[in-house]
């Protein structure tokens, strides 16, 4: 079953007096590189939830946001006494040696309120409640993902099977050129040797003639080309995460167009491979995008 690498999940859970959203992104990658955009976990539970992310979503650049917010209440609001007087005194020095009157200190203390960690909120340790809450949220927008990655991959699937059926249906249209093929470079050797005025043995000239015909027959490149063909559909259906293999067989099938190409020596056969090349490399473009 094709799966895209691509995928968006999200979930919302609340627990106590929070409310945690969990949102799980999915990018093309070679590997599993799981990323957590949270400072809210501990670094048990953090580690445990990569690697469940990691083992349900096997591949690709992953992103797992988790942000939490008060949803009754407000949170308690916490003043670093000794921040604040080291702020205060600070500024109120500079106010004097600036011979700013009452007025003109009347900020001072607003001022101070903004300064960086003298107002923080109080930051509760999570509990085992929370920690379940997060992990079932986190489970959720996985599922979501993978839906996501299933109706992704069911498009995918459609454009490669008509990638597929195009270059064997150029491959058939490329075979009515064969039977001109031949003769035009037989005629072409001919004539060259005409124009050089040479006369050569005709029993050897027609052992040579069979000789470099043979070299131009195509007849296995196009055997080996709808085989590959064949398995490409094949590991589509049969493998669970069949994406390296199918850029492997994409790459087989590239050399068997590329042979065709170099041996035709027909004009309509080398516009037949210029297509295929271009069905070939929309194919590989989608396939680095499949799990």
């Amino acid at each position: 079953m094709i799966l895209s690498m691509t995928g968006y999940g999200k979930s919302e859970v609340t627990s106590g007096n929070h409310k945690y959203t969990v949102e799980v992104r999915s990018l093309n990658g070679k590997n599993s590189d799981v990323s957590f955009k949270s400072s809210l976990l501990p670094k048990d539970k953090d580690l445990e939830f990569r690697q469940y992310v990691s083992h349900r979503l096997v591949r690709g650049n992953i992103d797992v946001f988790l942000t939490s917010e008060t949803v009754s209440g407000s949170e308690a609001r916490r003043i670093d006494s000794g921040l604040f007087r080291d702020y205060f005194e600070q500024i109120s020095a500079l106010a004097d040696a600036a011979g700013l009157d009452g007025a003109q200190r009347s900020d001072i203390l607003s001022c101070v309120l903004r300064m960086p960690d003298v107002v923080s909120a109080d930051r509760e340790e999570l509990s085992e409640e929370d920690l379940e809450a997060i992990a079932g949220a986190l489970h959720a927008a996985v599922d979501a993902l993978v839906a996501f990655r299933t109706r992704e991959g069911a498009v995918l699937r459609t454009d490669l099977l008509t990638r597929v059926d195009n270059i064997e249906s150029i491959l058939a249209e490329a075979e009515v050129f064969e039977a001109e093929r031949i003769p035009i470079v037989r005629q072409r050797l001919v004539s060259r040797m005409e124009e050089l005025s040479v006369s050569p043995d005709r029993e050897r000239l027609e052992q040579e003639m069979i000789f470099y015909l043979e070299k131009l027959d195509v007849n296995e490149e196009k055997v080996r080309l709808r085989q590959h063909c064949r398995y490409f559909r094949d590991t589509m259906d049969a493998e669970e995460c069949p994406g390296r293999k199918l850029g492997f067989i994409a790459q087989e099938m590239g050399r068997e167009i590329n042979t065709l190409g170099s041996k035709s020596n027909h004009a309509g056969m080398q516009k037949c491979v210029v297509r295929m090349k271009d069905e070939l490399e929309k194919i590989k473009e989608q396939v680095l995008n499949v799990l």
